[in-house]
């Protein structure tokens, strides 16, 4: 695995692939095969073993586990959180995601530049709605929000998933910002 020129800012202590513990090198596989590249962000995490574990493993599970929320939906949320947030590396990397699994390269487009004018289900806007007010003001999200949600036929559970995946995004960006991570160059075109 040839590593990019420029991961993030910090000239991080970033192994070979050769170098990584073999269950790490098995996930890279898989990474390699499913998407045709090892994200930027598992390849500087990969510099410390346990946060690569913590990382990957919370993030499989927001985003590929047992959910009432749809893959799409989950990503819609990451684009929504990162786009307020302004984190380049994931509106890129989740932006080409939304394109994937909505078949709609303008969706991927209309949220990382303003959801709000999305033609999207009443579920949905209501779900970005709320994501997008945990990230600006999470003081202010009130019994109504959640009341918003339930609505529109989000159960408990389903709530709680939008909470984590924003309370994640949030997270990542910042961490995305402050080392200047780029997204891999791959995500650019792909799914347009």
């Amino acid at each position: 695995m040839s590593q990019p020129d420029h991961i993030t800012a910090l000239e991080l202590p970033i192994p070979e692939r050769h170098q990584l513990p073999e269950d790490v090198q098995k996930y890279f596989g898989k990474c390699d095969e499913k998407l045709g590249l090892i994200p930027n962000v598992l390849q500087a995490y990969s510099q410390n073993m346990a946060q690569l574990d913590v990382f990957t493993r919370f993030y499989n599970e927001l985003m590929f586990g047992e959910s009432e929320l749809s893959p799409l939906e989950r990503e819609m949320i990451a684009v929504v959180v990162s786009s307020h947030n302004g984190c380049f590396y994931c509106m890129t990397a989740h932006g080409a995601a939304v394109r994937e699994y909505s078949g709609n390269p303008t969706l991927g487009e209309l949220m990382v530049m303003n959801y709000r004018v999305a033609d999207l289900e009443p579920r949905q806007r209501a779900m970005l709605d709320f994501a997008h007010k945990l990230t600006v003001t999470p003081a202010e999200i009130l019994e109504s929000d959640r009341q918003a949600l339930r609505d529109v036929g989000f159960s408990e559970r389903g709530i709680w998933d939008i909470a984590n995946i924003a309370g994640f995004y949030n997270m990542t960006n910042r961490v995305a910002s402050a080392v200047d991570m780029q997204p891999n160059p791959e995500y650019h075109g792909r799914f347009r």
